[in-house]
């Protein structure tokens, strides 16, 4: 298994979501070893907050797998998922994630609102959740460089 090649195609995807007017963000689903789905985050052309790239790709998911599959899956992203994200991964049956930019990092150009490290939340649950992070530290962060206003120094 391969972690960098599909961190790096969230990478991508997350440049395409960019590209089409929404946040920075990609993630993609494996089953054995294969991409069985991609999403993108579509906060803006779906004109809903929580159309995160990892909810819409849980989505999906659900609709289009068998919960054995889900199971089987490793679920990549560009960015540690937030909050909304793990919940949604958690309770689909999703029990491996990698990601590339870990939210500590991207609170660096988004500044620190409401990012909880997802080991955290996985933490506290029942199920152990496999979880690989942060990788490509350099390609995570240029897809979001110019992207985000200029963060207020705190004071």
């Amino acid at each position: 298994m391969n972690h960098e090649q599909f961190a790096r195609q969230a990478i991508e995807l997350a440049r395409q979501a960019r590209a089409a007017g929404n946040h920075p963000f990609g993630s993609l689903l494996t089953v054995d070893g294969e991409v069985v789905l991609t999403a993108q985050n579509t906060v803006f052309t779906d004109r809903d907050p929580t159309a995160h790239a990892e909810t819409n790709l849980v989505a999906a998911a659900i609709r289009q797998l068998t919960p054995e599959q889900i199971r089987r899956s490793v679920l990549y992203t560009s960015c540690e998922p937030c909050a909304m994200c793990t919940g949604k991964m958690y309770w689909a049956g999703i029990r491996s994630l990698v990601y590339a930019l870990s939210s500590a990092e991207l609170a660096f150009f988004t500044g620190p609102s409401f990012l909880i490290p997802c080991r955290e939340l996985f933490d506290r649950a029942a199920d152990r959740v496999s979880i690989v992070g942060s990788l490509l530290l350099e390609e995570a962060r240029d897809v979001h460089r110019g992207y985000w206003p200029p963060t207020p120094p705190s004071s």
